[in-house]
């Protein structure tokens, strides 16, 4: 009887224990000071110094791409090498003499696995290049009658090939299947050199901007060659534009002076120019111009929206860095001045993943982006600028 009491007791002492540790464990987290909630990415503007400052290079940079899954930079010089980087170590880890007159631009894409590096030159050549095999040459796709100075891979579609868009000074831009090389249609139009070319999300529409001041929409699934829309409105050549994510139409709907958020109805609603006009101006998708933001002291050589879609960042000649709050009128709420110590000529970033699994590079798992069991897209807050000054700079949240 004795043992039996004895164990009660027991047990009865521990629970009042447990008891008393609980009520002083609360007592501590009420006292201590309450912790800062992280910063809203969907908010986020670089801090005035860069995570890293890459210098290699012999001459001005023109051009900066991210790859999409592994942690690697390619940068893309007047000095006609194609520099590949580790962006979140700050190693070099590759240089390639690319072309024979400088690098024009650069960009990664291709199918889940078979990511590619694409770049263009004023030598009129396209050039690819593959990572897994230390970025060896694997095809070169001549046509072009001038310098290239844009290229971009379309976002892969079920129904479709594996395609590239080049644009041109000598007018034209043209679509080529990577498979094969062949050029598998040109889109005429433009009446000056063509200085920029990007594919919608869903790699549908193309939007191009031009020497001759206009900006054009393509739908690449349309028989003909012509553009679907011409937007003009810029005093001087356009020498970038973007289309708008669609995080962002709530807000360009308002400022549009729509009562409601625009449908939904493709991937082609709203886009963006810049200028040598030194403007930026907001298109809706029947080529109205619903908003010219002004500020830049040069030329507007880059721009991108926010993955949030509440602001656009751009690039210029006056060596800044502008942010604008699409969500406040397009108001400008930030500025980095003197970023580079050249004119900035380019300006990208981080690319956003989906439904991609982890690869490993060196043994090494090194995803840039993440996504969640539903697939659903975490973007990162990485950028990287590229300048005349032959340096590369990188802005991240982390």
């Amino acid at each position: 009887m004795a043992l039996k009491y004895g164990k009660l007791l027991e047990k009865k002492w521990n629970t009042v224990t447990r008891l008393e540790r609980k009520a002083m464990l609360e007592s501590q987290l009420q006292r201590a000071e309450p912790v800062a909630k992280r910063p809203d990415p969907g908010s986020w503007i670089p801090l005035p110094e860069p995570k890293l400052q890459l210098e290699s290079h012999t001459a001005s940079v023109n051009c900066v791409a991210f790859h999409p899954v592994f942690s690697t930079l390619a940068s893309g010089s007047d000095d006609c090498t194609i520099k590949i980087w580790d962006w979140e170590l700050g190693e070099l880890e590759r240089s390639i003499k690319a072309h024979t007159q400088p690098v024009r631009d650069l960009d990664f894409g291709g199918p889940k696995g078979a990511v590619l590096l694409a770049s263009c030159s004023s030598d009129l050549a396209v050039k690819l290049w593959d990572p897994t095999d230390g970025y060896s040459n694997i095809r070169t796709l001549n046509g072009h009658e001038h310098a290239v100075t844009s290229v971009r891979f379309l976002p892969c579609r079920e129904s479709s090939k594996n395609l590239l868009v080049s644009a041109s000074a000598d007018q034209t831009i043209r679509v080529w299947d990577v498979n094969t090389g062949y050029c598998v249609k040109t889109l005429l139009g433009h009446g000056d050199w063509v200085r920029f070319a990007c594919p919608s999300e869903d790699g549908r529409f193309l939007l191009s901007s031009s020497s001759d001041r206009t900006a054009r929409l393509w739908d690449i699934d349309a028989h003909g060659s012509a553009a679907v829309l011409a937007l003009t409105g810029h005093e001087n050549a356009v020498n970038t534009c973007a289309f708008a994510p669609p995080s962002s139409h709530q807000h360009l709907s308002s400022l549009a002076g729509a009562a409601t958020a625009v449908p939904l109805s493709s991937s082609a609603e709203f886009f963006a120019t810049g200028s040598r006009d030194k403007t930026i101006k907001l298109w809706d998708g029947k080529g109205r111009c619903v908003a010219t933001l002004t500020g830049h002291g040069g030329w507007v050589n880059a721009l991108v929206f926010h993955p949030g879609g509440k602001c656009i960042f751009s690039a210029a000649d006056d060596k800044t860095l502008r942010f604008w709050d699409i969500a406040q009128n397009g108001q400008c709420v930030g500025i980095l001045r003197g970023v580079h110590d050249g004119f900035i000529t380019s300006l990208r970033w981080l690319p956003t993943v989906r439904n991609l699994p982890t690869q490993k590079r060196d043994g090494r798992d090194r995803l840039a982006g993440s996504t969640d069991s539903h697939g659903v897209a975490h973007f990162r807050c990485v950028i990287a600028t590229g300048s005349m000054d032959r340096k590369v700079k990188v802005f991240a949240s982390e």
